[in-house]
């Protein structure tokens, strides 16, 4: 059960430390679901110092979803802390379930990815336990079925047990000089596109390529929506009104093209967290 804070005090990482390390209490070797980003990077860093760097192993899930970038980037962070990154090669993009894009196909990404670190990964490793990066911010929100298989495959989720919301875990990042700390979410790759649209590897790389190509603009925080042949861009606010002037704008319109899109339309409400999923599962 997730814990409730009860001050709104800063979290102190003596204190942080001691409490995982009362929770990981006969874990001797510990596998961290492991992405990249902020949560999970605190995650593998908390592990790392409660357990020793040779007792903790990072496991990053590798298919279509995961942006070539982020793999990379990923392999970097973990480097930085300390730790060897095993890849797990999952596929959930042959599974029907996923394919149909439901809300609930986060639940079916996750299922994959802890099946196949249950079957190929915890005896090779002799792993005692397994543990992801949701934090209690994401333990709140409707749009996170993936906590379903979490808790099917007894995978642990220390952070979102210790109460460390977002603001927390970036701020503890920060404590401990991790390079992410201020890193914008990067969700998967899947979620760009509208739900009961089917995904396909095609639809993927098409909005890996924009994005990454868009990145390279430095636009650092953005989504690339696949809606068909347009390709609808979401942008933080400050950004927007030089991505509609030349130079930048024409910049924008060649990069996403050559991806394979037709048309390049700017969304005027910005970046929006959980833009297919939350309207489906809130009223």
């Amino acid at each position: 059960m997730t814990a409730t804070r009860t001050d709104t005090a800063p979290v102190e990482l003596d204190a942080v430390l001691a409490d995982l390390q009362d929770r990981l209490a006969g874990v001797a070797r510990l596998g961290v679901a492991f992405s990249g980003g902020v949560d999970s990077s605190l995650l593998l860093a908390l592990a790392v110092r409660a357990l020793g760097a040779d007792q903790v192993v990072a496991l990053l899930g590798v298919s279509p979803s995961l942006a070539v970038d982020e793999r990379v980037a990923a392999h970097e962070v973990a480097r930085g802390i300390g730790v060897g990154v095993v890849e797990v090669t999952t596929h959930e993009g042959e599974r029907p379930e996923y394919q149909a894009n439901g809300p609930d196909r986060c639940f079916f990404c996750k299922d994959e990815l802890f099946s196949r670190i249950d079957d190929e990964v915890v005896a090779t490793h002799r792993l005692d336990a397994v543990a992801y990066g949701e934090n209690a911010d994401d333990a709140r929100r409707p749009d996170r079925p993936g906590s379903r298989a979490a808790t099917t495959h007894a995978v642990l989720r220390p952070l979102a047990d210790l109460a460390l919301t977002k603001a927390d875990v970036r701020r503890l990042a920060r404590d401990l000089g991790l390079a992410v700390a201020d890193k914008p979410a990067a969700p998967c790759l899947a979620s760009r596109i509208p739900h009961h649209e089917p995904v396909t590897p095609e639809k993927l790389r098409q909005v890996d390529q924009a994005e990454s190509a868009l990145r390279a603009l430095g636009l650092t925080d953005l989504r690339v929506r696949h809606h068909g042949d347009v390709a609808r861009v979401e942008l933080l606010a400050e950004d927007l009104p030089r991505a509609v002037v030349d130079p930048l704008r024409g910049a924008v319109q060649a990069a996403v093209r050559a991806a394979g899109f037709r048309f390049v339309a700017l969304d005027l409400g910005g970046i929006q967290s959980g833009a297919f999923t939350l309207p489906l599962v809130t009223r």
